[in-house]
């Protein structure tokens, strides 16, 4: 399991130079914070196997993934992070492909003890238990401090020369990474847009009201969100590229409002058609962020070809108490 950062590639690295055959697998999900346009995560993850000559394959964790988000068992970490369940799924589907693979046990980056929800000694136990793979999870970063696998049992790897690291600290890691030149990977700590306490706030808050849809995802990462009602949202960009992103995501269903007289950000309001005191609301709301003082005229209009929509003269209403 190669998620490309530092940790997997050194268990990687491990595992390979005692001549075992590999094949590296990679999960896509909505929520990873480690973006760097074309040089993301699964970027470090194909070049980490592509120098190793290893095959490589990418696996998105689907709508089952955002079930889990939305109904976690083992609950959430400090924001909206469900760690325990995420790990237990990406492993179940390791486990499935193993028999497609011909692959005879799962080898992880995980280190005991360097993240509090998923990697306590007695939560790897209930991940490996949960996932139908006890004794067949390899983790050649905290080996030592763990009971041997299979695979060291069976002598297929040579226990001696795996680690016996554990705690929060890197140095180890960064040090290995150093010595045996590999100095093109992501954050060290990797991340997760779940763990962001504002993030978390918006996601909440999106569950709070209704399912979580993929198509949902894009807009709960840009703008300003404002609650008007049970249903309705509005969200306003922060800046031009945000306003395009906002302008780019509005379906037919939603309604588009701009200032029309001002310099001024992109709004959108989603869901069911608003009444005229919500799309006041609205108005206001995006208005207050407009440049100037006094009234502002906001065109307000659907997403679709064709409609030129309405004028609306709006007053500037600050929308703090509405904020999430």
């Amino acid at each position: 399991m190669m998620s490309g950062g530092l940790d997997s590639s050194l268990a990687v690295r491990t595992i390979h130079d005692m001549g075992i055959d590999l094949i590296g697998v990679h999960f896509t999900g909505p929520f990873c914070l480690c973006n760097r346009g074309a040089r993301g995560c699964i970027h470090f993850a194909r070049k980490q196997a592509e120098d190793l000559h290893i095959p490589f394959q990418t696996l998105p964790l689907g709508e089952e993934y955002l079930e889990i988000v939305a109904h976690p068992k083992h609950g959430y970490g400090s924001g909206m992070n469900p760690c325990l369940d995420c790990r237990i799924l990406m492993l179940r589907r390791a486990k499935a492909m193993m028999a497609e693979l011909g692959a005879s046990f799962i080898v992880t980056g995980e280190v005991l003890g360097q993240r509090p929800m998923s990697q306590l000694r007695h939560k790897l136990a209930i991940i490996e238990k949960e996932s139908g793979l006890e004794g067949l999870i390899l983790r050649p970063r905290s080996a030592q401090h763990l009971s041997p696998t299979v695979p060291e049992q069976e002598g297929w790897v040579d226990r001696a020369k795996l680690l016996g690291i554990s705690g929060r600290s890197r140095r180890t890691q960064i040090d290995l990474a150093e010595a045996l030149k590999i100095g093109d990977y992501p954050c060290p700590a990797g991340g997760c847009l779940l763990t962001d306490a504002h993030f978390a706030d918006r996601l909440r808050d999106h569950l709070k009201h209704g399912p979580l849809h993929a198509s949902d995802i894009p807009l709960l990462k840009v703008g300003r969100h404002f609650r008007l009602s049970d249903k309705i949202k509005l969200v306003i960009g922060r800046d031009q590229e945000e306003n395009a992103s906002i302008e780019a995501l509005a379906t037919d269903r939603d309604v588009l409002i701009t200032p029309e007289t001002v310099s001024g950000p992109s709004g959108l309001v989603r869901g069911p058609a608003p009444d005229p005191q919500t799309l006041l609301l609205a108005v206001g709301i995006l208005a207050d962020y407009c440049n100037g003082t006094g009234p502002v005229q906001v065109r307000c209009k659907h997403a679709e070809p064709g409609d030129a929509g309405e004028l609306v003269q709006a007053e500037r209403h600050p929308g703090d108490a509405l904020k999430i």
